[in-house]
């Protein structure tokens, strides 16, 4: 995370593990259980973030699932976000519709709930558009995260209705693995989030990630500032 933010990360998404990840694809569906095997949990996440947070200082996100979040205790889990300065609050097994379970608590404490966009989402992009905060995640393909060698949605059609309907930053992700991609995200959003790619990286080097996580951020962000 420390190599992230040193080579350009605007924004990190960090994930709490959870044993259904119903939205993840199998890299990262393999890096929760690995995180569970080895004894992750949301207390220790909640340590690393606040060790983190002494020199990190760009905005950070958790992606975790509602359950993780019910279990703990809704305003015990967003108080504590606060606490440790986590900006937002990613939940993709949410419906837009059920955010009132922890709305309240969000506001409460300042942390953003952040809303998912998909190409599924059709007349209620207006609606979820008008009511977000922090940012906007605009889901690029039906399916699970991943890396993908071609994105066929009709990005721009969402994007326009969402650009009608509120001014707050969008950042597409799902998919998202080249610089290739970013660039032409970029184009048509605020940003893109890239997650499969990175967590390939950590299983690949281990220990040893931080370099090359470190130069993999610099060139996707080389290639959205052009």
């Amino acid at each position: 995370m420390r190599a992230a933010a040193e080579n350009g990360a605007d924004l990190i998404e960090l994930g709490i593990p959870f044993s259904d990840p119903t939205a993840e694809g199998p890299v990262i569906q393999g890096a929760n259980l690995r995180a569970l095997r080895g004894g992750v949990t949301t207390d220790k996440i909640f340590n690393l973030v606040r060790g983190l947070r002494r020199d990190v200082k760009v905005p950070m996100v958790f992606m975790t699932y509602a359950n993780v979040v019910f279990s703990y205790g809704a305003e015990r889990f967003i108080s504590t976000c606060r606490d440790i300065e986590i900006d937002g609050l990613i939940l993709p097994d949410l419906p837009f519709e059920e955010k009132e379970e922890f709305l309240p608590f969000c506001k409460k404490y300042g942390v953003d709930l952040i809303s998912l966009i998909a190409p599924t989402s059709e007349n209620r992009i207006a609606m979820i558009a008008g009511e977000a905060e922090g940012f906007l995640y605009i889901v690029s393909s039906l399916g699970v995260t991943g890396t993908r060698s071609e994105i066929r949605t009709d990005l721009d059609s969402i994007l326009e209705v969402v650009r009608q309907n509120t001014s707050i930053p969008t950042a597409i992700g799902f998919g998202i693995s080249t610089p290739e991609q970013a660039k032409r995200m970029a184009e048509i959003a605020d940003g893109v989030i890239v997650g499969s790619a990175i967590i390939k990286l950590l299983e690949k080097h281990g220990e040893d990630a931080p370099p090359f996580v470190g130069e993999y951020v610099r060139e996707m962000k080389s290639a959205i500032s052009i």
